[in-house]
């Protein structure tokens, strides 16, 4: 990924082919082995700046539009042990992944414009810094040659994930890097869980159902299916593997239902989301899940029409190892389960959409990436009086 970036975009190849030790991680441009003074007057050879990078179409830069950039080490002074104002803006620790923290940003222009590209940007910092630098050591130097190239296999995107970067949340987001996640029915809630879990770095993504794609389940799935694909009546997690894997490198499909005879594929999971109706065979996947150690979350719609409206409502259940009973009496396994208006394929995608949302922010918060204080357990959404309702854990201290 890193190789491929620099090599798409005149200003990287250039910064790279000049001697610069650049890479792409995490969304950042890095540029280590740079030159710069301490407040000792002791030339450190060091110095690592990082910038997020602007790339639109997931391949091709354009000129940055943040002037600032991070920087690890101690702040840099001049070779007379005046600290550099020229550059100052803030100290403040920010972790890029797991092997880079920056001390602090500066901030510096040219003429008190933007830069024009990223060579600009960083050819001018290495500059101010390295000027100093080459006061006490005239051999001091960023053109290195020398490149190490990050570990990337463990990227899920074809593309590169900027807003994270740009954001300063690189951390946060690592937190929802889990090894396997499946969904089990791909309806119309299962393949809103898939748009929202595609854009995660999950390692993989399982997709389970034996069904074949169809009009009806066009009007019920994020996007717009093509009417000679629906011609074609594609299986559910071929159609919607081949527009996932755009982006998303780890998604798998599993072409059947998850029954007793392959249920152990769910073994390992770091969460399974159920997006299957209410049976016999459902209870026996929730006891191979509650064997397993597997937590999982369980989507609900119940609805009916009533003087010409739609009403019912949503709901969204979590089994982790310290609920399971609970949870269970949360969740419907009969086969008989009254009047769903929803099983005569009435077009609500919104609620679809609802569901899928509340269950993967429920996934979000077990990965303590958004923050929760009441983790509930399970909660339903009522259409007519638009209220939500959560059957709260106990309470903790926020932070």
């Amino acid at each position: 990924m890193s190789h491929r970036l620099i090599a798409l975009n005149d200003d990287l190849r250039l910064l790279r082919d000049e001697g610069y030790n650049v890479s792409v991680e995490s969304g950042y441009l890095i540029v280590r082995d740079v030159p710069y003074v301490d407040s000792a007057s002791v030339v450190h050879y060091d110095g690592l700046l990082a910038t997020n990078l602007e790339i639109p179409d997931g391949d091709h830069t354009v000129p940055p539009q943040d002037h600032t950039i991070k920087f690890r080490g101690s702040y840099p002074h001049t070779h007379r042990g005046a600290p550099i104002e020229a550059l100052r803006h803030s100290s403040d620790p920010v972790r890029i992944n797991e092997r880079i923290t920056t001390q602090h940003s500066f901030s510096n222009k040219i003429d008190g414009r933007l830069y024009k590209d990223y060579h600009e940007k960083i050819a001018n910092y290495v500059r101010v810094l390295g000027d100093e630098a080459v006061a006490i050591d005239v051999n001091a130097s960023a053109l290195t040659h020398r490149v190490i190239e990050p570990d990337d296999k463990n990227i899920p995107f074809t593309y590169i994930d900027t807003w994270s970067a740009k954001a300063d949340i690189n951390m946060v987001s690592e937190k929802l890097a889990v090894e396997k996640l499946a969904i089990v029915g791909l309806g119309g809630t299962g393949s809103y869980i898939l748009d929202l879990l595609a854009k995660t770095p999950a390692k993989e993504i399982h997709l389970f159902d034996g069904d074949t794609f169809a009009s009806h389940n066009a009007f019920r799935a994020p996007g717009a299916a093509c009417k000679d694909l629906l011609k074609e009546q594609p299986l559910k997690v071929d159609y919607f593997k081949q527009i996932y894997e755009r982006m998303h490198l780890g998604i798998h499909a599993h072409a059947e239902y998850v029954d007793s005879a392959n249920v152990e594929a769910l073994r390992g999971m770091a969460c399974v989301f159920l997006c299957m109706d209410a049976s016999k065979i459902k209870k026996s996947i929730v006891n191979k899940l509650e064997e397993f150690n597997v937590a999982f979350i369980d989507v609900g719609m119940g609805l009916h029409v009533r003087d010409e409206t739609i009403g019912g409502q949503l709901r969204v259940t979590t089994s982790q190892a310290n609920n399971r009973e609970k949870a269970r009496s949360e969740i419907s396994f009969a086969d008989d389960d009254g009047v769903n208006e929803y099983d005569k394929n009435i077009q609500v995608a919104d609620q679809n959409a609802l569901n899928a949302v509340l269950a993967v922010i429920r996934w979000k918060k077990m990965r303590r990436f958004y923050f929760d204080s009441k983790r509930e357990r399970s909660s339903s959404y009522a259409i007519s009086t638009n209220l939500l309702l959560s059957d709260d854990l106990e309470p903790h201290d926020e932070h």
